[in-house]
């Protein structure tokens, strides 16, 4: 899968639908309906807001497992993607927390998305759901099963709230995360959900593969950091006030009135 295939624009920005915590999970407060209405609220403000693209997450099921796959959870996942879908024309991802690569994919395959994203999908990590080790072996056989090669991986290196078990090169993961791992995107975040990753970061990676940025992209570092990627991940900052809360259709607008401005620079 070619990453430029799923954007048509110069530097893409896929918004964020933060879900609240789903059946099964210990902050489910028991309506379905609810959290349904309020992820096609937020897909609906993000495609107004102009975004080019929307990654369904489940952010509210803390504390995560590392490989989650509960019925409850990808039955309710999926109907909200469906309902996601039939209320916007955007391209749409799926990333299941914490590492639930195979989970995410068979959610993308069913509800027709088009890209997944996967936290550790290389080497070791350690993080607050213990050592996790990447998955690729088994997901890309998977997809290969599913004949879902149109459905693209993109893939987390150094992903926050972790740390890596061996310290290497963030080239070198880079490098192996697309020629032996088979990501067809790389993503650079900050240290913790919201901050950013540096400037030399997204170089690094850049030089490697197509890059987008995953955390931490505001109004005030946008037109530093945005041209050094080839698009990126925004939730925190399209929020009211903290991540728990709606999108602000003024503030995606304002938002992605800047970076179509950065897309008329040469």
């Amino acid at each position: 899968m070619n990453f430029n295939s799923i954007f048509e624009k110069k530097y893409p920005i896929i918004g964020m639908v933060h879900l609240k915590p789903l059946p099964g999970s210990p902050k489910y407060v028991g309506d379905l309906d609810s959290i349904v209405k309020s992820a096609v609220k937020d897909a609906k403000n993000l495609e107004s807001g102009g975004v080019d693209g929307i990654l369904v997450e489940n952010i509210g099921d803390t504390p995560y497992f590392k490989d989650p796959s509960s019925p409850e959870m990808v039955s309710s996942f999926t109907k909200i993607l469906l309902e996601v879908k039939d209320a916007v024309s955007l391209p749409l991802g799926v990333n299941v927390l914490r590492n639930g690569a195979k989970t995410a994919l068979a959610l993308a395959y069913v509800s027709g998305c088009k890209f997944i994203r996967v936290n550790v999908l290389i080497e070791a990590y350690l993080t607050d759901q213990g050592i996790i080790e990447g998955n690729s072996a088994e997901l890309l056989r998977y997809r290969r099963c599913l004949n879902a090669e149109n459905i693209a991986i993109f893939a987390d290196i150094r992903v926050k709230h972790a740390a890596p078990l061996a310290v290497r090169s963030v080239s070198d993961s880079a490098s192996d995360a697309l020629e032996r791992g088979g990501a067809d995107a790389l993503i650079v975040t900050g240290r913790r959900t919201g901050m950013p990753p540096s400037a030399e970061e997204i170089v690094e990676l850049k030089a490697v593969g197509p890059t987008l940025i995953g955390s931490g992209l505001s109004e005030t570092n946008l037109e530093e950091l945005l041209p050094l990627a080839d698009g990126a991940i925004v939730g925190t900052y399209f929020k009211e006030s903290d991540i728990s809360s709606p999108v602000s259709l003024e503030r995606v607008k304002k938002f992605m009135n800047k970076v179509a401005k950065l897309r008329t620079e040469k």
